[in-house]
């Protein structure tokens, strides 16, 4: 189930996982069929069963790695803003996804999602992204979909007492934001001993489109830290901690800016053998302070009453610990994880010390999951069989406001101060994993589970109206619900992986069915009707119709291809197609945001040394829109891509191309409206696709 996948626009290049190793996770990584990795672009000179994604040598996709992983099967990119790009994977996103940064799942500091876990994964740090295609194992934590890991560079064990020295850094250059980033590693181990440092800086001005600038998009990232590790007979023990700073960054389809993320991370771990017992385990830790506010990037209000600046806090505790008994060719994996997160909102006036509200005040989320997972075969046929058990705890703590507020919000926080605001509930996932050994080229899979999603803090504790929406982006005010219920999905898919001398194909077919899906609904049957102290307020944050997040049944059903043949001996082409449906069951409505059927076609040519690859980018009409999200349909488009790169020495190449070459202009469906004034861009359209932009890349390693 792990096989190349060279995918769209590919370039030459290698990745040597040797001394130079981009992270624990990749060394780590059970059988291929169970991860079932994908390679995001890979080298023609690399061989046919590969480990995962090499960043560095793929086409120009942004600042964020969420564009990388967007070029996959299934996949597309939710772009709202320079670093707040979502992945979408089979129609789902957000917290339905399992993600984590370097192994690390965490929460996001911001209530409009500013900050999702890809945020914290700058591209020139990244050396590897681990993919769950499908549905992630019961191991790695509960959620609808895939998961994915987005592994960092860093300086691994070698097989001598000798220290050697080592480094990996990239240098990049944009045009369609006049951005730059350089980032990477260096330092020095052998085989007992591991340490290296790591570092990145980004910056960029606002992002150029056919038709002018998006105003309010730029962006400014810095993050630097340290990784090391000790083998000690069979015991190996790691710990990493980093600190990331975003400075003003742009995020046109939100009602504010990025002022700040402050963010640390330390992660311990351990990994040994026990007499006849593997142990995996790991503790982290993610500290998140934020500020957002509606005046620095953007025209200011013209009424100082109307400025607002929202800062946010989260803190995330989690911890893992599993035993493996090993049998031959089968394996029992046991385990316990926990999550435990604590989160404050406070909204403020900065012209008015009398404004303010602790709208989401401090929450807590706690999780302690077991499973048991156990991966063997039967002749043929191998299984992947996991279970989980989750327990979840939540509960907020009062609401309270600051004497300038009128009657409305200071009426609502007190019924939500008198109201119940705990809640518990015990999940339960399982996942049965079916695939054959390859005969005659062809391995068949067949994937069944029954998977959760405990709704967000948002979702549930948002009892003040506004903009604030977990990441939807959709220019609705929101209002959250106390008694939401976690959603449950019922999951087949089908699909085979089909390999010959010259050629692969990897087609599959999925259905999911959710209950109890968590979907903004009208906030009564008076729709338009001000008739409430909610809808009073969601009118005077500008939308007289309010949505309340709510329990609904949806289903999402689809397909995703890709594959590739050789026609000679340097030439190849390599092509993506996806489509995904999503609907309501329980009305006549689609899903919002839901990606339109997209492919792409590239033609590669390469040498030993050197490729060129020229790529075509097509996306259909999207009209199956959520009227209930007030959803706008886009046209579809094509977008022509060229890059090509070289290895001019040992450990140095040079990545360059031209994306948009045509300077198309075009409506990405997934992009959110554009909130900021005096852009070129007019307020409520959709945001627009990237005009014509060159890069170079550089990279050195050692």
């Amino acid at each position: 189930m792990k096989t190349t996948l060279f995918l769209s626009a590919s370039v030459a290049g290698v990745f040597s996982y040797g001394f130079l190793n981009c992270g624990e996770a990749a060394a780590q990584t059970s059988s291929p069929a169970l991860e079932d990795v994908i390679v995001v672009t890979g080298s023609p000179r690399s061989a046919m069963r590969v480990d995962a994604t090499v960043p560095d040598f793929t086409p120009d996709a942004g600042p964020d790695v969420a564009g990388l992983i967007a070029r996959l099967p299934g996949a597309a990119l939710i772009d709202n803003g320079a670093l707040s790009g979502q992945v979408q994977y089979r129609g789902l996103f957000g917290e339905r996804l399992n993600i984590r940064v370097d192994g690390q799942a965490f929460a996001s500091g911001g209530p409009n999602l500013m900050d999702p876990p890809l945020h914290y994964a700058p591209a020139p740090l990244v050396g590897v992204i681990v993919v769950d295609r499908g549905v992630s194992p019961v191991r790695n934590g509960p959620g609808l979909a895939g998961g994915v890991d987005a592994q960092f560079k860093r300086v691994d064990f070698t097989d001598s007492s000798d220290m050697a020295f080592g480094y990996d850094v990239t240098a990049l250059g944009r045009t369609v934001d006049d951005s730059y980033a350089v980032g990477g590693v260096a330092g020095a181990a052998n085989a007992t001993y591991r340490f290296n440092i790591l570092g990145s800086y980004e910056k960029g001005d606002d992002v150029e489109f056919q038709g002018g600038t998006i105003a309010s998009s730029s962006h400014k990232r810095a993050v630097y830290g340290a990784s090391a590790g000790a083998k000690l007979g069979r015991q190996e023990f790691g710990l990493d901690v980093r600190r990331q700073k975003t400075g003003p960054t742009g995020n046109p389809p939100f009602p504010m800016d990025i002022r700040f993320f402050e963010t640390d991370f330390a992660r311990l771990t351990w990994n040994g053998a026990l007499g006849g017992i593997n142990v995996e385990s790991a503790f982290s830790i993610a500290d998140v302070d934020h500020a957002m506010n509606n005046f620095d990037l953007r025209p200011a209000p013209q009424d100082p009453m109307r400025y607002r600046e929202t800062f946010a806090k989260a803190r995330t505790l989690s911890g893992r610990f599993a035993v493996i008994l090993p049998a031959a060719d089968e394996s029992l994996r046991l385990g316990f994880d926990m999550e435990d997160a604590d989160k404050d909102v406070r909204i403020t006036n900065p012209n008015n010390v009398n404004f303010f509200i602790d709208s989401l005040s401090d929450i807590q989320m706690q999780r302690k999951g077991v499973f048991v997972e156990w991966t063997g075969a039967a002749g043929w046929l191998n299984a992947e069989l996991g279970l989980r058990a989750d327990f979840h705890d939540a509960s907020a703590g009062e609401a309270s406001l600051g004497p300038a507020l009128p009657m409305g919000p200071v009426s609502l926080a007190s019924a939500f101060n008198a109201s119940e605001r705990d809640w518990d509930k015990t999940t339960v996932d399982g996942v049965v994993r079916l695939w054959t050994e390859e005969a005659k080229g062809v391995s068949w899979r067949l994937t069944l589970a029954h998977k959760t999603r405990a709704p967000g803090y948002v979702e549930r504790f948002s009892w003040l109206p506004t903009g604030a929406s977990g990441g939807l982006a959709d220019g609705n005010v929101y209002v959250g619900d106390l008694q939401l219920d976690s959603e449950t999905a019922w999951i087949a898919e089908a699909g085979a992986d089909w390999r010959g001398e010259r050629f692969y194909l990897r087609p599959t077919a999925f259905y999911r069915r959710i209950d109890d899906y968590v979907q903004g609904v009208p906030f009564d049957a008076t729709v338009g009707v001000i008739d409430s102290p909610q809808e009073m307020i969601a009118a005077m944050n500008g939308d007289p119709t309010p949505l309340r997040f709510a329990n609904v049944d949806a289903e999402l059903y689809g397909v995703d291809v890709d594959g590739g043949v050789s026609v000679t001996e340097h030439l190849r082409f390599d092509g993506v197609i996806s489509y995904v449906r999503g609907k309501r069951r329980d009305i006549d409505d689609n899903l919002y945001r839901i990606a339109p059927p997209h492919a792409s076609l590239a033609a590669t040519y390469e040498r030993a040394n050197w490729s060129l690859s020229a790529e075509t980018v097509l996306v259909a009409d999207q009209n199956k829109v959520s009227a209930t999200n007030s959803e706008q349909a886009t046209d579809g488009y094509a977008v022509f891509n060229l890059t090509g790169d070289i290895d001019i020495a040992p450990g140095v190449s040079v990545s360059a191309g031209v994306t948009n070459i045509f300077d198309k202009a075009y409506r990405q469906h997934l992009a959110g409206y554009n909130r900021v004034a005096n852009s070129d861009v007019a307020i409520g359209e959709r945001l627009p696709g990237n005009g014509r932009g060159a890069f170079l890349r550089v990279h050195l390693s050692r």
